[in-house]
């Protein structure tokens, strides 16, 4: 390996960002799809025909197109692996004018996170990250639609290895549109339940919660997870919420969760570890956690120690595979052991 080459290439900034051009202006499709020749590849995306051959040159050195004979290009193996149908998601945070690459602009200000363990969104846009999603619909979907898809990977999990017979009421607290919610409501017929998030999700998750049959068993509450939040639910889930916040504002929302428990609820923390696999291969999510919304990868102890600082005892602590983790607390009683 040739150390100067390598860090050119690990600095480079023109790759990822020709690659969102190209996913912008909807290269992939169109040359997968039979337009292959430059000229007509300009008309089709209606850009600059020699610019366009410029950025051509770029992704046909960086593999992504091949270049067969003079102004005509060709698909490859990752040019499909880019419209493969499991990776419309990636192609959705690849357009450059999306919401994606909005957050994505959070790393240029990393400086500011490192110094301060602050979030950077507001470097790049002028507001924090979650105001922002108030005012943006568009960032507001698209961030739900991921959250929401992380809720349907783990929630049959949750369905099924929590001890769900003796819960007769839950609330998924920061739960976006109820995805989570559903699958546990549609595993244990006897349960009703509640989703609660920001106002602005209510068009949403409503829809979403009538879709999946449960109108009447459950039903959307808006508001904040940093304020007071209702009581009477027998268990309040916390699922993949408390990685996007710092330590601070974490057992601040494990403290409201505790507050609302009472004395006879329990408070579910539900998330997924980074195994070694998903560290050697995606490093970067710690970062973007940090960059973008000031939050943090933890470890089970982590989240034990998060909950005693909310005061919260562990009751249990269950490691099911994929990394999902379930961390049962409730507030100290007499009588009550971690497990």
């Amino acid at each position: 390996m040739d150390p100067r080459a390598e860090i050119s290439r690990l600095v480079d900034l023109a790759t990822p960002f020709a690659i969102r051009t190209a996913v912008s202006l909807r290269l992939p499709q169109l040359v997968e799809a039979g337009t292959r020749d430059l000229a007509g590849l300009a008309r089709a995306a209606d850009v600059h025909e020699s610019s366009l051959a410029r950025l051509l040159n770029h992704l046909v050195a960086i593999g992504l197109f091949e270049q067969p004979e003079p102004d005509r290009y060709e698909p490859t193996t990752l040019t499909r692996e880019l419209l493969a149908e499991d990776n419309q998601w990636q192609l959705a945070w690849l357009d450059i004018d999306g919401p994606g690459t909005k957050m994505d602009l959070a790393y240029t200000g990393m400086l500011h996170s490192i110094r301060t363990g602050e979030s950077a969104y507001h470097t790049a846009h002028g507001v924090p990250f979650w105001e922002d999603y108030q005012r943006d619909e568009r960032l507001r979907l698209f961030f739900g639609a991921i959250m929401a898809g992380h809720a349907w990977q783990t929630g049959p999990a949750v369905a099924a290895e929590y001890d769900w017979e003796p819960v007769r009421r839950v609330i998924d607290v920061g739960g976006g549109i109820g995805a989570l919610l559903s699958e546990v409501l549609h595993k244990h017929p006897h349960l009703r339940g509640a989703v609660l998030d920001l106002p602005e999700v209510a068009p949403e998750a409503n829809q979403a919660l009538a879709e999946a049959g449960l109108a009447e068993r459950a039903e959307f509450v808006g508001g904040s997870f940093l304020d007071p939040l209702p009581t009477g639910y027998d268990v309040l889930m916390v699922s993949r919420v408390l990685t996007d916040w710092s330590d601070q504002d974490a057992t601040r929302i494990l403290a409201r969760c505790a507050e609302a428990a009472g004395a006879d609820g329990k408070v579910l923390i539900v998330e997924v570890l980074a195994g070694a696999e998903h560290a050697k291969n995606n490093s970067s999510f710690d970062l973007q956690s940090l960059t973008l919304l000031g939050g943090r990868e933890r470890t089970a102890g982590d989240f034990h120690a998060l909950a005693a600082a909310a005061d919260l005892a562990v009751l249990s602590t269950r490691h099911l595979p994929g990394g999902l983790l379930l961390v049962e607390c409730a507030q100290p009683a007499p009588g009550r052991g971690a497990a």
